[in-house]
């Protein structure tokens, strides 16, 4: 092999052109030896044993279904060596999980304008009542009477803190919804924010309210382990932007919630997260600790994220209004980074309300976010949604569950017009390779180092066997399907035209998928119960299927970009009419 492949590049000397890309080649490998050298790695040795023949790129082609001649091959072969040398030395430069791609995803579309808007948020302005006297009642009450009960005096941030806390403590663990619990930082914190309202000082509606943080965003000091078995003494050295301005915002932390192992499904290091409306199940995508201790009355909120369903899942599962914001619209630094051209950062709540009020005080631009935009954020949560135009595709209701028919009778009988609207015919599940290469590349260490095997979920649809087949997704291919990415931006955005929102199912028309591609928000608003046996993450029964639980539902609204204001008007509207908010489940209520 040394013997061809000094023959080969002795060709090439020969040649016009492949003299010229020999130099570039020769180039860039001392610009990255020098490289290598800058950061401390060592660079590959050069390895002549490679055994890369015509017949081995015979073989490959069938990968990416392509087929070439011989003498193609042969051509190929000439500079092949060289490239996957190239790749190596690439490789071993340091990139920590931070460093975001040169290409940044903008789901603006060009020529496009988007409404300015002023960051003023204003709520329904009901009336709380009077604070119950039951700890349990007080737990799960929505945020928005929360914060009216502590502005008013009539109880401290400081014992809501010890009621949440005690919650923690009794039922956390039969849940398996937080890897770290913060006592120490939660008391501190509910402790100046009594001291700032008796000095007249408030932060506004979230001032006082404890809430749980998902376990990828950075808090300084407290652990961070992404969920994961190679990363669970991982120990936060800064605070994310979110936590920062959680803070700011006089929140009070409680502590981290589980997060699926590398952000993907309920299995993390130490369990499986549960669904308070029937424990024998997981709570599904990997925000699956925030939707849990939201809905057991946990916490008074929780931040998730989401790349592809981590926030609208276990909504769905829990029975949380989950808030999924416009891509850029929330910092995401300080976060785990699973997918730069995906992850958002957002809000699961017990009243789509809260939503709002969370998302108010986390929106804004950072600068250290290399996604980051800057959009202001209003919202009314007494709007009236009357003239509303709502986009629905009617095939999506065919045979749909009474809790999305009711969601849909609600918005008609709110006064909407009702618009049929759809998507092209397109394979949107082409999209899906972004996702799998994006996450191949911010854990490739664990794929070549072999610690993937660390991680507790094995199946072929779990991340270890995923990362592996990225590895054969074609450069070509990638970037096709980020053309094609493209086409479903355009497409979406000619869908929203003229609409203030759109309202479906769930899942339907892949519009989940759809959707966190295309950047646009999404609300998962509680819309009824079904009768369903204990499933799998993915909703299949788990086993005994005769069995059934009587467990949440949400409907999904979207939005056009940065109008999450129409999502909540529209979502409080549904709330309002269905009457189910207050429900709670049985075993931790």
């Amino acid at each position: 092999m040394a013997d061809s492949k000094t023959t080969r590049r002795r060709i090439l000397q020969g040649l016009a052109v492949g003299a010229a890309s020999l130099g570039a080649g020769r180039a860039a490998a001392q610009q990255s030896d020098s490289l290598a050298n800058a950061v401390g790695v060592d660079a590959p040795a050069n390895d002549a044993g490679r055994g890369i023949t015509t017949e081995t790129l015979a073989e490959a082609e069938k990968l990416f279904g392509v087929q070439y001649t011989d003498a193609e091959r042969e051509q190929v072969l000439l500079e092949i060596d060289d490239w996957v040398e190239r790749a190596a030395r690439g490789r071993a430069v340091n990139r920590p999980n931070s460093l975001a791609p040169a290409c940044v995803f903008d789901p603006r579309l060009p020529g496009v304008s988007y409404r300015a808007q002023s960051n003023t948020v204003t709520g329904s302005g009901r009336d709380a009542g009077p604070i119950p006297t039951s700890d349990t009642d007080i737990a799960f009450a929505p945020v928005w009477k929360l914060s009216a009960w502590i502005q008013a005096g009539q109880i401290t941030s400081a014992r809501l803190t010890e009621i949440y806390l005690d919650r923690i403590s009794r039922h956390a663990d039969r849940l398996e919804c937080f890897v770290t619990v913060t006592p120490d930082i939660a008391r501190q914190q509910a402790s100046s924010a009594d001291a700032e309202l008796a000095a007249g000082q408030s932060r506004g509606p979230l001032h006082g309210i404890p809430y749980g943080l998902k376990d990828i965003i950075d808090v300084a000091g407290v652990r961070a382990t992404w969920g994961a078995t190679p990363y669970r003494d991982r120990v936060a050295e800064s605070d994310a932007e979110v936590a920062i301005r959680l803070r700011d915002a006089g929140a009070v932390l409680l502590g981290k919630t589980t997060s699926g192992a590398i952000a993907y499904g309920d299995r993390w290091f130490d369990g499986v997260t549960r669904n308070p409306w029937n424990p024998n199940e997981g709570s599904s995508g990997s925000s699956a600790g925030s939707a849990s201790s939201t809905a057991a009355g946990l916490v008074g909120f929780a931040i998730g994220t989401e790349t592809l369903g981590s926030i609208v899942s276990p909504s769905q599962r829990c029975g949380t209004n989950g808030l999924r914001p416009t891509f850029g619209r929330v910092s995401r630094t300080g976060a785990m980074a699973l997918c730069w051209s995906l992850d958002k950062v957002g809000a699961l709540c017990r009243s789509v309300e809260d939503t709002g009020f969370v998302l108010a005080a986390i929106n804004g631009h950072d600068p250290s976010d290399v996604g980051s935009i800057g959009a202001g954020f209003e919202a009314d949560m007494s709007r009236d949604v009357r003239g509303m135009r709502v986009g629905y595709n009617p095939a999506w209701f065919e045979g749909a569950v009474d809790a999305d028919l009711a969601a849909l009778d609600a918005v008609r009988d709110a006064g909407v017009e009702l618009v049929e609207r759809s998507m092209p015919d397109l394979p949107y599940d082409a999209l899906l390779a972004t996702v799998e290469a994006e996450a191949a590349a911010a854990f490739e260490e664990l794929t070549l180092s072999g610690q993937d095997d660390e991680l507790v979920w094995q199946d072929p649809p779990a991340w270890p066997n995923t990362w592996r087949r990225a590895r054969f997704i074609s450069a070509v291919d990638l970037i096709n399907v980020d053309r094609f990415r493209r086409q479903v931006m355009v497409a979406t955005g000619e869908m929203f035209d003229g609409l203030d929102a759109m309202i479906g199912p769930n899942f339907a028309g892949a519009m989940l998928v759809i959707t966190n591609y295309t950047g646009h928000p999404c609300l998962a608003v509680r819309s009824g119960y079904t009768q369903q046996p204990t499933r799998t993450i993915f909703g299949g029964a788990a086993g005994d299927s005769s069995t059934t639980y009587r467990v949440p539902h949400v409907t999904s609204l979207w939005a056009p970009l940065f109008e999450e204001g129409n999502l909540l008007a529209l979502g409080r509207a549904i709330e309002d009419r269905l009457g189910i908010v207050d429900d709670r489940p049985e075993a931790f209520g």
